[in-house]
């Protein structure tokens, strides 16, 4: 698994700091963050980030304002995908069927009536694509 895939938990968590931001500075990811280490500590975090492809800047001022480098929805798919081929050999099937036969398995009705929808629209889009030779 490539660096860029592997996020430490501070990591992580300074990445959903800023997804949920926005932007921010690195005093403003400090701030928000649960037991916060030192300030250099983070900026040193944010600068491995950067050179991991997660995070750009742009200089105001005095300050670097940090802005994630792809969408969120980008991002939690390759890290699913990460997920996916971790535990589930890159099979979604097994994943999903991990979690429905699970003994704490308890989806709302809704939420199923929801997946099903989704299936159903999936299915659709496969027998509308062409296969690829």
């Amino acid at each position: 698994m490539s660096s860029e895939k592997q996020l430490s938990r501070r990591e992580r968590e300074i990445m959903d700091i800023v997804y949920a931001q926005g932007e921010a500075t690195a005093a403003a990811i400090r701030e928000a963050m649960h037991d916060a280490p030192g300030a250099a500590t983070v900026r040193k975090l944010v600068q491995i980030l950067e050179n991991k492809g997660h995070l750009t800047h742009a200089k105001t001022g005095r300050e670097h304002v940090y802005r994630p480098t792809k969408p969120k929805r980008s991002a939690a798919r390759r890290a699913l995908q990460g997920l996916l081929d971790t535990f589930f050999g890159g099979s979604l099937r097994e994943a999903i069927a991990s979690h429905l036969t699970g003994a704490d398995a308890r989806l709302p009705e809704e939420e199923l009536k929801q997946i099903a929808q989704m299936i159903r629209e999936a299915q659709k889009q496969t027998r509308n694509t062409p296969e690829k030779s």
